[in-house]
């Protein structure tokens, strides 16, 4: 049903920036003071509202993620993927992004399983909460942990 790509809109938080031998910079290299500051304060995400007057997003479900992922779930975690993405989700005002995958996609699938109206507005309400209060924010993720990919390489 959903799980298909889309162009999903963003500000550019990060620079092209590379090593002698061509390969990108660490993400905290490449990060803006400016993009810093947006991903801190979750302004980077404003933008995607484009995509929810689209249709690509929701205002809540489970944050979209990149399509490389997709040989890495589990069965299970494959339901994400039978609700339309979302700006926010169970996971981001569980933990945000300073969760394991494991347990983030555990809120994903959790979320679907169990979604209502009046969960989605519990997690809308909360999210304006953890907005202002700055709470859970990792401005460069990969500071705080490896992409999907790389670490169910490593399982």
């Amino acid at each position: 049903m959903y799980g298909q790509s889309f162009e999903m809109i963003k500000f550019r938080t990060m620079r092209d920036a590379y090593d002698a031998d061509g390969k990108p910079l660490s993400d905290s290299e490449r990060m803006t003071s400016f993009g810093r500051f947006l991903r801190s304060s979750s302004l980077d995400e404003l933008p995607e509202f484009w995509n929810v007057l689209k249709g690509d997003m929701s205002l809540v479900g489970p944050r979209p993620l990149l399509m490389e992922y997709l040989d890495y779930y589990t069965e299970d975690e494959l339901l994400r993927h039978s609700v339309r993405p979302g700006i926010t989700g169970l996971a981001q005002v569980t933990g945000r992004n300073a969760i394991k995958w494991d347990e983030r996609l555990g809120y994903d699938v959790q979320y679907v399983k169990t979604r209502t109206f009046f969960m989605d507005l519990k997690i809308f309400f909360k999210t304006i909460y953890q907005v202002f209060k700055h709470e859970g924010v990792v401005a460069v993720p990969s500071e705080v942990y490896q992409k999907l990919s790389d670490e169910r390489k490593e399982q």
